[in-house]
């Protein structure tokens, strides 16, 4: 067991402290993968040698420090992969690591649902649930040309591979979170479109405000709307231009919505998520001619003011506060 994956039990609120905790990670290896909202990736095959502690010891002193230097508790989940090290995650408790070995993979994995393998989309899963293959153990046991015909060649080895707890992947490291998250899950299974829109109106709100205080532009929007089946849709759209602007994100946010033509939906949650994030004064501004957005950008900075000094919620659109 050499990869974890340590889940850091953040509010949504202060994904801001994950670089933080990135650095904690690279005090024990430089191998570390950002997972943003609150997951991140290490390779500790180097730590092992150099600490002379296995990776579930490592675990257990990278908790004591997140606790005692960042006040944040942490799940850990260790395997040797990513992919073992990020399913492991899945049966971790705040104290204990969920550890894998090589040996145990077939094991672990046989009952496991095929939609619980990192990879395997909705689609994907309802194809091999209606031929049978409805856990990973089936999978696995399935012919290897079975699979590529009814996933493709490419993605039924793959496929094979992994349910049969074959863990190719690597740790890439990428530094420091490039993306910012927020989430607004209803009391209760939402049908109201209106309702919808404003738990959009909400979110891009609170994302362009984050955004602004860490001085940072994102270049993609991403919206993933989750239902009460438990099964969620997904979209991201590329912004015409890198922009923190809480109106370009909320326009955008809309357009994704309405694109979807949810009918009736009895939508659980829903959640945008700021992508490719870069550093404000490297981005451009098409100027135009339109006293309205000017206006809009201007109100814009006065309310951060005022939300930096009474709070966040000293300032928020008409439409939220009724």
């Amino acid at each position: 067991m050499t990869i974890l994956c340590v889940r850091f039990q953040l509010p949504p609120a202060h994904e801001a402290a994950l670089p933080g905790l990135l650095g904690l990670l690279e005090d024990f290896t430089p191998v570390v993968e950002a997972l943003p909202p609150d997951r991140a990736l290490a390779d500790l095959r180097g730590a092992e040698r150099y600490f002379g502690r296995d990776a579930v010891e490592l675990a257990s002193v990278i908790r004591v420090r997140a606790l005692a230097h960042h006040g944040v508790d942490c799940m850990i989940g260790a395997g040797p992969g990513p992919m073992l090290a990020r399913m492991a995650l899945r049966d971790a408790r705040p104290g204990v690591t969920r550890a894998v070995t090589e040996e145990e993979a077939a094991d672990f994995l046989a009952e496991k649902p095929v939609a619980a393998l990192p990879g395997v989309g909705t689609a994907t899963a309802r194809t091999l649930c209606e031929y049978g293959l409805d856990t990973l153990g089936r999978v696995a046991a399935a012919p290897l040309s079975t699979l590529q015909r009814l996933v493709g060649a490419k993605a039924g080895r793959e496929l094979h591979e992994k349910a049969s707890g074959v863990d190719r992947g690597r740790v890439v490291p990428n530094g420091i979170s490039r993306s910012l998250a927020t989430e607004r899950p209803f009391s209760r299974d939402e049908l109201n479109p209106d309702r919808h829109r404003r738990a959009l109106l909400s979110a891009a709100g609170e994302l362009g405000a984050r955004l602004r205080a860490l001085d940072k532009v994102c270049g993609a929007l991403t919206l993933t709307v989750r239902y009460a089946d438990r099964s969620s849709t997904t979209r991201t759209r590329t912004l015409k231009e890198p922009t923190a602007h809480s109106a370009a994100l909320t326009r955008t946010a809309y357009e994704m919505y309405e694109a979807l033509g949810l009918q009736r939906a009895r939508v659980r949650a829903m959640s945008l998520r700021a992508e490719t994030l870069g550093p404000a004064e490297q981005a451009s501004h098409q100027l135009t001619f339109d006293p309205t957005d000017d206006k809009l950008r201007r109100i814009e900075e006065v309310a951060d003011r005022a939300r930096a000094k009474f709070g966040p919620h000293a300032v928020m659109p008409g439409t939220l506060a009724a």
